[in-house]
């Protein structure tokens, strides 16, 4: 996941609202959002089959999370491990996020992760580019490949498309499908407005849009790395949830969207 946007109590009849795109290599297979298991608790969530862990899911507990890579090319280890097994902790564990971030072991690549446990009302911001957990207060928040809220143009602009979506949408299925349209969003930003990572200025640019797709030089017709899925949860007030995620291919065509349903989470 490379780009997510959140509301949290930011509107009495969406209390909890989603929008996100998992930005990674097509060549890395994935398992589309279903329900597994994982030390013993039910997760819904999509998964790596490549390393097994996820980028984004939940439990029926009420459990959440949600995980980028911090880029940063000039850190970046060989042979760390994969920063999807984070979630699926988080998910399967117990613990509070403090004492899950003091547990964590050392050695991965820079990372963020969101995590959520509904029960508690309890919502932070994890990264080992951090010193510790920053707890989630109520309103929009933004996350890309640098700290919550850098104000990237790609989190900035999902941010105000969320905002719009929300004080607009009449239902869960209008502002899943306005949300979704804002995450399909290939528009570059300016030159100007691109920040500096270290990937250089080419990069920079392709990268920049909300939904990414960077083509493969051996054939120009498919996408090397991009955009691989875009989620969008919308939890209502009593607990109704629906989370839809819509998966797209190496030559650019969308595939029919997976829909679950919650009658009452947590």
């Amino acid at each position: 996941m490379c780009l997510a946007a959140l509301a949290l109590g930011a509107h009495p009849r969406f209390p909890l609202v989603i929008a996100a795109n998992r930005d990674e290599v097509f060549g890395r297979p994935t398992a589309p959002m279903a329900w597994w298991t994982a030390g013993g608790v039910d997760l819904l969530a999509g998964r790596d089959l490549e390393a097994g862990g996820t980028w984004l899911g939940l439990t029926r507990a009420g459990r959440l999370a949600l995980l980028t890579n911090v880029r940063e090319p000039d850190r970046r280890l060989d042979g760390a491990p994969s920063r999807g097994e984070l979630v699926v902790e988080w998910l399967a564990g117990r613990d509070e996020a403090p004492a899950f971030a003091r547990r964590l072991r050392p050695g991965y690549n820079g990372f963020n992760l969101i995590t959520a446990d509904l029960a508690r009302g309890a919502w932070h911001w994890i990264s080992n580019r951090a010193p510790a957990p920053v707890a989630l207060e109520p309103g929009l928040h933004g996350l890309s490949n640098a700290a919550l809220d850098t104000p990237w143009p790609k989190t900035v602009g999902l941010k105000a498309a969320l905002a719009q979506a929300i004080g607009g949408a009449a239902d869960a299925q209008q502002l899943v499908a306005q949300l979704m349209d804002a995450l399909a969003d290939a528009t570059p930003a300016p030159d100007a407005a691109l920040p500096d990572t270290g990937v250089g200025l080419i990069r920079e640019r392709l990268l920049s849009p909300r939904f990414v797709r960077m083509p493969d030089p051996g054939q120009p017709a498919l996408a090397r790395y991009g955009t691989r899925c875009s989620t969008v949860l919308v939890r209502e007030a009593g607990g109704r949830t629906l989370v839809v995620e819509r998966s797209v291919t190496a030559a650019g065509g969308w595939l029919v969207p997976v829909e679950h349903r919650l009658a009452a989470w947590p």
